[in-house]
């Protein structure tokens, strides 16, 4: 082991199956990605997605923006 070999393995970016009320882990991971802004959302954050489009979102008023510009 070298001391610039990181002691924790890096995070993982999962994939997921959204459902109407829950999600399912189709490879294990640690975060995804929020649709708009990129950033990452820990599995444990995560309380907003889109069923149809299965995407997620990092906050209610990032998912309802984007519900509102794909309306126009």
């Amino acid at each position: 082991m070298n001391f610039r070999d990181p002691i924790l393995p890096a995070a993982r970016e999962a994939r997921l199956r959204y459902l109407d009320a829950d999600f399912q882990v189709v490879k294990e991971g640690d975060f995804v990605r929020c649709a708009v802004s990129g950033r990452p959302i820990r599995l444990e954050d995560l309380r907003y997605w889109d069923v149809a489009r299965q995407v997620a979102y990092e906050s209610a008023a990032i998912a309802f923006g984007a519900r509102l510009a794909s309306l126009r």
